[in-house]
């Protein structure tokens, strides 16, 4: 699996939206309901959405937040051999959150690093590296944590 980074790519490719995300720095993390593993928050484009408000709506529907500030990082990709799948890396600084709401999103968790359960362990960690890069440039790598 390879995961390739864009400065832009045609908007009709971009299919998901995921959202790095950090709240009193700390890195926010959620755990879905079927699974004992974290995610960033992201998830699939609905039809007639852009890409934007597909990063908002699934910024509230997996963690609750109600005010932060979101700004886009890049275009990404990942290639597991039987195509490329593109979508949008953003970067949120979350200020509040309200009620998590009841969708596939057991809890929102907060952590100093990236937790050592992930769902997408192949994946994600370069996600969250490239924010990192591209938001706080003057810090190193993240480690890894437990909850």
């Amino acid at each position: 699996m390879e995961v390739r980074f864009y400065s832009s790519v045609k908007n009709s490719l971009l299919k998901f939206a995921v959202i790095v995300s950090m709240y009193q720095n700390q890195w926010v993390y959620c755990k879905h309901k079927q699974r004992d593993t974290y995610e960033v928050p992201g998830g699939h484009r609905e039809a007639g959405e852009d890409i934007l408000s597909a990063a908002k709506r699934e910024l509230f529907e997996e963690t609750g937040a109600t005010e932060y500030d979101i700004r886009p990082v890049c275009a990404y990709s990942v290639d597991d051999h039987d195509g490329e799948t593109f979508g949008m890396l953003y970067f949120a600084d979350i200020k509040s959150f309200g009620e998590l709401p009841a969708f596939e999103m057991e809890k929102v968790a907060l952590f100093p690093g990236i937790p050592d359960k992930l769902t997408y362990p192949m994946i994600q960690p370069k996600l969250v590296e490239k924010a990192i890069s591209a938001v706080f440039p003057e810090k190193s790598k993240s480690r890894r944590t437990t909850p």
